[in-house]
Parts: C-alpha cells; sequence; structure tokens
C-alpha cells in the first residue's frame, strides 16, 4: 500500500492517467454510437480481433499500438467487405472475423514462450507501464478521432437511424458507415493499453449506457460518457496503484458500478422512475429508434443544406 500522495509524485502514475482519461473521453463519444445502434458486439470483436496484431508486435519486440493499429483497420476493412454482400448480416460478419482473428492470435501466442505477466498484460491491460509513445500516439489518434466524431456527428446519426432519407439527401451513407467503423477500430486500438483486449468493450460501452440513461439528447450523452469515463479511469487507476492490482479491470468495474447506481436511480430511465410512470399510465419508449426521434428531432441535427 502507498501513501495517499505518492501516485500524484510518480510519473509513471502520470502517464498512465493521462492515457486512461484521453481513451476514455474518446471511448464515450464512439460508444455512444454504438449504443445507439445497439452493436456492441461489434466493440468486442473488433477488441478480440486485435488482437493477432498486438501478439506479432509483442513477439517482435514493436510497439503494441502500432500493431493493434493495423490489426484493426484490416479488420474493419474486411468486416466492412463482408457486410457489402447482402446475403452476409452484420452480426454474422462481425462473428466470423472476431473468431478468426482470435483463433490466429492464440495460435501465434501458443507458438512460443510468454511468462504469465507478460500474457496478463496483453489481456488485461498495463496502464502504469504506458511510455511516452503510447501517451503521445493515443492523444494524436484521440483528438484525430474526436474532430471527426463532433464534426460529422449529425450526419453519423442519420445515416445510422435513416439511411433512406440520409440517401435522399446525398449523403454516402456506405462511406459513412465504413468510417464509424474504422474511428470504432481506431478508439479499440488505443483503449487497449489501458485496459486490454478482454476489458476494452467495458470502457467503450458502460459509460455511453449510463449516459444514455440521463438523457436522450446526442451531445450531452457524449459528454457525459467522457465525463464517466474519465472518472472511472481516475478512480480505477489510484485504486489500482493503491491496490497493485490491476487498473484496467478496476477501471471498468467502477463504470460497472455506476452504470448499476443509474440503472436504479437515474431520475428519468432508471428502473425506480420506469415503474412510477407505469403505474401512472405512462408509456416509456426506450428502443434505439425511439431514441433516434429524439436526436433526429434535436436543433444540433440538421439536414446539410441547414447547416
Amino acid at each position: 500500500m502507498h501513501t495517499a500522495l505518492e501516485p500524484l509524485r510518480d510519473p509513471v502514475f502520470g502517464r498512465a492517467l493521462i492515457d486512461t482519461v484521453a481513451v476514455a473521453i474518446v471511448a464515450g463519444a464512439i460508444g455512444t454510437f454504438i449504443v445507439l445502434r445497439g452493436i456492441g458486439f461489434l466493440g468486442d470483436a473488433l477488441a478480440h480481433a486485435i488482437f493477432p496484431g498486438v501478439v506479432t508486435a509483442f513477439l517482435l519486440g514493436a510497439n503494441l499500438l502500432i500493431g493493434a493499429l493495423v490489426a484493426g483497420f484490416a479488420a474493419a476493412a474486411v468486416m466492412g467487405l463482408l457486410t457489402s454482400n447482402q446475403r452476409v448480416r452484420d452480426n454474422t460478419s462481425i462473428g466470423v472475423i472476431f473468431t478468426a482473428a482470435f483463433a490466429l492470435g492464440v495460435v501465434i501466442l501458443t507458438g512460443h514462450a510468454v511468462n504469465a505477466d507478460e500474457l496478463e498484460g496483453i489481456l488485461f491491460g498495463d496502464a502504469l507501464g504506458a511510455t511516452t509513445l503510447d501517451v503521445a500516439l493515443t492523444l494524436a489518434v484521440g483528438v484525430g478521432v474526436m474532430a471527426i466524431v463532433l464534426g460529422m456527428r449529425r450526419l453519423f446519426v442519420m445515416a445510422s437511424f435513416d439511411p433512406a432519407g440520409a440517401r435522399a439527401m446525398g449523403l454516402p451513407v456506405v462511406a459513412l458507415d465504413a468510417l464509424l467503423l474504422a474511428l470504432t477500430a481506431l478508439t479499440v486500438v488505443v483503449s487497449f493499453k489501458a485496459v486490454g483486449n478482454i476489458l476494452v468493450i467495458g470502457l467503450l460501452i458502460t459509460p455511453a449506457a449510463t449516459a444514455r440513461l440521463f438523457t436522450d439528447r446526442l451531445a450531452p450523452t457524449m459528454a457525459l460518457a467522457g465525463a464517466l469515463g474519465a472518472a472511472a479511469s481516475v478512480v480505477g487507476l489510484y485504486a489500482g496503484y493503491q491496490l497493485e492490482t490491476s487498473a484496467g479491470g478496476v477501471i471498468v468495474l467502477t463504470a460497472t458500478v455506476t452504470f448499476l447506481a443509474a440503472w436504479l436511480l437515474a431520475p428519468r430511465h432508471g428502473i425506480a422512475a420506469v415503474r412510477m410512470a407505469r403505474r401512472g399510465g405512462a408509456l416509456l419508449r426506450s428502443e434505439p429508434e425511439a431514441v433516434a426521434e429524439v436526436i433526429l428531432a434535436s436543433p444540433e441535427i440538421r439536414a446539410p443544406h441547414e447547416a
């Protein structure tokens, strides 16, 4: 156990803090679209799809984020190619790539001697092992992803929930879907170092799902998801440092506890509020399509010619 202020004087903790908070903010923005579209399986699949790239980079002594980046883009491209065939559903292509990529990583890994600590870092993250290069890559990718998401958020919403209407307005729906997939892959890659290959889905989905319980508007959901993820990262990283345990695991557990509290107590969509509303005869719609109606009607979502 360390003293209360010791982490603040440790440059290792400082790098990890910058890295995890930046990752959480980006994951909150992308996770919002994943939750609204109900495609959480996509994030999980991409997290597992980067496994062979991470393992290969590790065995070659290269930077793990670079290996993850190459594998993530390759997986996203193949998923996009498979889903272009109308006879192959999105979840089917995701499942094929997810299992094949992870199996490839297992084959590569089992063919080489890797000790338990090294394997744990790959699977469950090593936030405190973040190097200056890792932090620089995370910040660079994070700024780029956030700039694109914030600048194109209304287009992503239109293409996601009203593709026919988006096409009628001349929007490149297929290209927008491909871009969102690529941004998700990038987010998964930069999240990997903080929480690992297995837990990355928790940082991507849980804060966004929590934020959705408090608001139906897009911008507040993205902002709240980022804030909740950042708070979970600070608490989890500090607790992990003090307890000398997996920071990634504590981060995801902290986010999960926050989600459960919101699920019970959120003033509008919490289970207590829903039951009270039902007793009063109110009908609450929580499906992604219902949320999309609110988002599309929001003043921040306008047709391109109105921008």
